[in-house]
């Protein structure tokens, strides 16, 4: 166990772990609090609040500069050690299964952007379903999410408390959504048609609906993928479809695109728990857009390996 771990586990270190999560989202020169302010943010007395920060000073994690009636101003400090006192050893993301070279070098980009001189690992767990990567980051098990704009902001007009750390652009998250036909001469929806979807995926799922919107057809719940093998055999007759993975592996699959909808599918973003204000704060300084986008574009054109 590390000398900071020690550390935080009694009274002081408490609350020294609340003050590094706070100054971890300052600037240097920028004024520290007074003790009254954090007090009445914190919920904790005075003393043990000056304790604490006098604990944070003696070990060098920050250096701090009096200044009178001016207040006390952030001079320096020791971002590692910070992180360490805010319980910060490791970062873990999620994101979709990388089925394609896109993904894969969307993965590979932003593992390589985010190592960091801090030596703070960052690992990548996969997991297919939007809506059920959002909530598992919301309950604690993972640090921040990849995921479509169009599948964040659905979450956001439902309540849920994100923050978008870093937006990749058009067309980063997948070339485009399709729609895939058992049928290579039917190319559009029709009346009585069954359409596979995916509730799990909020992106598939809100393009379905799009889709199928002037039509009556029956619903068959799916999971993501399972959707060719079950439009193959002729269990279903139609459904929404990544482009990239057709092309890829699936090359004689009938598809067409899909009108009238916005790029936001296309849009990868990067969130994390709004209320994690110092996680967001780190991870908007660790990942650099420029950096993922050119290593995605590296591994999708076959110039470099991915690793994720």
């Amino acid at each position: 166990m590390s000398d900071i771990k020690n550390l935080i586990m009694n009274k002081n270190g408490i609350v020294s772990m609340t003050l590094a999560k706070i100054i971890i989202q300052l600037k240097v020169g920028d004024r520290i609090p007074t003790f009254s302010e954090l007090s009445e943010q914190t919920n904790v007395a005075r003393g043990t609040l000056q304790n604490a920060m006098k604990l944070l000073q003696t070990t060098n994690a920050v250096t701090l500069e009096s200044r009178g009636h001016l207040g006390t101003f952030l001079m320096d400090r020791n971002m590692k050690l910070l992180l360490e006192f805010a319980n910060i050893f490791s970062l873990v993301g999620v994101m979709p299964l990388p089925y394609s070279n896109h993904l894969k070098g969307l993965a590979t980009g932003i593992i390589s952007a985010m190592e960091n001189e801090y030596d703070i690992p960052v690992n990548m767990a996969y997991m297919r379903g939007a809506r059920k990567r959002l909530s598992l980051m919301m309950e604690g098990r993972y640090d921040f999410t990849l995921a479509s704009k169009l599948a964040v902001n659905d979450s956001i007009q439902q309540g849920t408390q994100l923050q978008i750390i870093k937006e990749f652009g058009p067309k980063t998250y997948l070339s485009n959504h399709v729609i895939v036909f058992g049928d290579a001469n039917t190319n559009s929806i029709e009346d009585g048609m069954r359409i596979g979807i995916d509730n799990d995926s909020t992106d598939q799922a809100n393009l379905t609906y799009h889709i199928t919107k002037d039509h009556k057809v029956r619903y068959v719940n799916l999971n993501y993928n399972q959707i060719l093998n079950k439009l193959s055999n002729g269990e279903i007759d139609a459904a929404v479809w990544n482009e990239d993975e057709i092309k890829e592996s699936y090359p004689n699959i009938h598809y067409k695109q899909i009108e009238g909808i916005d790029e936001n599918d296309t849009v990868a973003v990067i969130v994390a728990n709004k209320n994690t204000t110092e996680l967001c704060t780190l991870l908007t300084q660790l990942i650099d857009v420029d950096t993922v986008l050119s290593i995605q574009h590296l591994v999708d054109h076959g110039k470099m390996i991915p690793r994720y």
